[in-house]
């Protein structure tokens, strides 16, 4: 095992701080927790891995590359290319030289946080630089001593070390180091010096995807596998009375049928067989049926749950000259690959492969499970066929680790698109009630926003419950929720948490989306209110501190790259909005048209202030990616409940977009206001629903309060 090495890794203290302050919100109260939910809001989150030692992260392979094993996954985000710069540059290799794979649970290497925030690439770049750096002096160090010359001597190039005329490859000195030496983190490179930081760079992860290398959860295989799959309820809030399994113990090829305490489940030779004998399983429910969409309605209005003022500056608002009200729906995560996983477990261990982005809390819920001492439980990563939110959520791992120990074998178990879709965490619905006054001179004098939502962060594992008594709101939930026009003098927001009759959780963006739209097209009504432009409107209101610069940038930059204007041109209207999300400010414009009483859109024009971009092209493509799904989510997505059951529980009849529905461009602008990689793949998905809506009402003179957008246009 190699020496620890010394470093300056300062990778805790934010966090920290906030659980400091946290815990004073029981002796200081409001004052203090609206500073933390503002910070929760606002900062990027530091990075909590568990192995910071260089060796745990980096290895030099037979094939003379070096492997560098991430604690974060890879989703689509593009995180394995980001990562590879930021190791290579401090390296001094090629990124030819670097190869990315999941770092597997049982190297130590995990993300005690999980992958998701928009933090990967943020939260890493102060300490993935640093262990790079300090893996290339061990390295250097390693070759010095086995050749007795200084340090400053040997060179590393694509596959080797050498010093004069001695060379070894890398693979020839891994094998003559028996313990890596202890070395002091150098000095990391200015950014001047960076050769592939900041360059748009190809993915490393591009060819294996276009040649259909088996890297998903789904290929995942082991020798003598058979199939799992657990009976599960059509009804909302059903609790599990019987099951009569007579039938599907004799049918063909079913190995054992698991009842549970919490589950049952059945094991076969072959899906087909697994899922057929699941269908022949009598089970009895205690279900509600006579749930409506309706009573959701109802339930998520301002006024019900528990209230917690989160931002408060200045005097309540006492008279009221506008106000709006704005509503989202339930909406599914709907990622093409379902959740899944291979597990075998052994007398004193188990492995899994699954598509996951919660690693370590895979693992020690597994390890429960199965009474493991939690490092016999190794948790493999695969590339996941999407994610956004829906693989912080993991419990079919434990399903089929205890059906594989039971069967002794292998077992592979898959949710079906059904299951997906009835038994989501879904993106909860919301509410919002927006009131303002305006001053003479068409100035916001004071300005109020109550909103209700189900939970987002709250319930889930990620965080601790205690944490959320102490914070009262929804740190997930509040996300876009607070005023970015600081400028205003007297402004309120309180979060509203209501309890739901089903799970719902992470949806990507957690509340911006649904808070952008009802702020932005506020900001919108007021502005008309006014008799001002909307972007002068929202500049008047920006405060001059450095937030309030990036913003008023981005804001400013949108605009003249749209050629903003609020007249219709040619039958086609632009809209406008801007949010800033974990810190990263963003303003988008989209121009629209009307057709057939369908809402076409042709072109969005997006500015991102990200700090820099390690990769261009990768921040640009997550800003397409980020519009595309909010387009997407704000135009047709929605869940319904009918009798009882969650609806549609399959793709069309769930309302998304299409290729037909994609604007024919998405121009993008990075702005650098920081020096430092800020989150990206989020914040962009802000503004379009409320620009969207903005569009809309200036073609039609209709405001669309509501979403889906579109389905609120066809009922006007």
């Amino acid at each position: 095992m190699a020496k620890v090495s010394r470093r300056k890794f300062l990778v805790r203290g934010a966090l920290g701080t906030a659980g400091v302050v946290a815990v004073g919100t029981y002796l200081f109260r409001n004052p203090i927790r609206r500073q933390v939910l503002a910070y929760a809001n606002s900062a990027d989150s530091p990075y909590l891995g568990s192995g910071m030692e260089p060796v745990l992260w980096f290895e030099l392979t037979e094939a003379n590359r070096i492997r560098l094993y991430s604690p974060k996954v890879e989703m689509g985000q593009g995180t394995f290319t980001g990562m590879a710069q930021l190791a290579a540059d401090e390296l001094e290799l090629p990124l030819s030289s670097i190869e990315v794979v999941h770092a597997p649970s049982i190297t130590g290497n995990m993300d005690s946080f999980a992958t998701g925030g928009s933090t990967s690439i943020a939260s890493l770049w102060q300490p993935l630089r640093e262990l790079a750096a300090t893996m290339r002096e061990m390295i250097k160090t390693a070759a010095a001593e086995l050749w007795e010359v200084a340090v400053a001597d040997v060179v590393m190039e694509e596959t080797k070390v050498s010093a004069g005329e001695k060379e070894l490859t890398f693979a020839a000195l891994a094998k003559q180091v028996n313990q890596w030496p202890e070395v002091d983190t150098p000095e990391l490179k200015k950014l001047s010096d960076y050769k592939l930081i900041g360059k748009p760079l190809p993915r490393v992860d591009l060819e294996d995807k276009v040649f259909g290398v088996p890297i998903f959860g789904m290929d995942a295989s082991m020798p003598d596998m058979v199939y799992g799959t657990v009976v599960r309820p059509e009804y909302i809030g059903a609790t599990f009375v019987s099951a009569d399994v007579s039938q599907a113990a004799s049918m063909p090829g079913v190995l054992k049928i698991i009842q549970e305490d919490d589950f049952v489940g059945v094991v076969a030779n072959s899906y087909l067989e697994a899922e057929n004998a699941k269908q022949a399983i009598k089970v009895t429910w205690d279900a509600p049926t006579q749930l409506q969409l309706q009573d959701i309605e109802a339930k998520m209005k301002v006024g019900n749950g528990n209230p917690t003022l989160i931002q408060k500056k200045g005097d309540a608002l006492e008279e009221v000259a506008v106000e709006a009200e704005f509503t989202t729906p339930i909406a599914a995560h709907a990622q093409i690959e379902p959740n899944g996983v291979v597990a075998h477990v052994i007398d004193d261990g188990a492995t899994l492969f699954l598509s996951t982005q919660v690693v370590a809390i895979t693992q020690k819920e597994v390890a429960k499970r199965l009474d493991l001492d939690t490092e016999k439980v190794n948790i493999i990563p695969t590339f996941l066929g999407g994610g956004f939110g829906r693989r912080l959520h993991t419990p079919h791992a434990v399903q089929a680790a205890v059906m594989s120990k039971l069967v002794g074998k292998p077992v592979k178990y898959f949710f079906s698109r059904k299951e997906e879709f009835q038994h989501d965490m879904f993106r909860p619905p919301t509410h919002h009630q927006l009131k303002a006054k305006l001053t003479a001179n068409g100035k916001i004098e004071s300005i109020q926003h109550d909103f209700s939502s189900g939970d987002v962060a709250i319930g889930s594992a990620l965080l601790p419950g205690f944490l959320n008594k102490m914070l009262g709101a929804d740190v997930g939930a509040i996300r876009g929720g607070f005023c970015q026009y600081v400028a205003i003098p007297n402004i309120r927001t309180t979060s509203w948490h209501v309890e739901l009759p089903f799970a719902t959780s992470w949806w990507r963006s957690l509340g911006l989306l649904a808070n952008t739209f009802a702020w932005e097209s506020f900001m919108d009504i007021l502005a008309e209110k006014a008799g001002k432009s909307p972007v002068d409107f929202r500049l008047e209101h920006i405060k001059d501190d450095a937030a309030g610069i990036r913003l008023r940038k981005v804001i400013e930059t949108a605009a003249e790259k749209a050629g903003y204007t609020d007249k219709v041109v040619n039958g086609m209207a632009m809209g406008f909005a801007a949010s800033t999300d974990a810190g990263t400010p963003c303003a988008q414009v989209v121009e629209v048209s009307i057709e057939k009483q369908q809402i076409k859109i042709h072109k969005v024009t997006c500015v991102l202030d990200p700090g820099l971009a390690v990769n261009p092209d990768q921040v640009k493509a997550q800003c397409e990616g980020a519009i595309i799904m909010g387009i997407s989510a704000s135009l047709f997505e929605e869940m319904t409940v009918l009798d009882g059951q969650l609806q549609p529980t399959i793709y069309g009849p769930y309302q998304m977009a299409l290729m037909k529905h994609a604007p024919k461009e998405i121009n993008v602008t990075l702005l650098q206001g920081r020096e430092v990689p800020g989150p990206v793949g989020e914040p962009p998905l802000g503004p379009i629903g409320a620009a969207l809506a903005n569009a809309v009402y200036r073609l039609t003179g209709k405001r669309l309060n509501h979403m889906p957008l579109q389905k609120t246009l066809n009922k006007m």
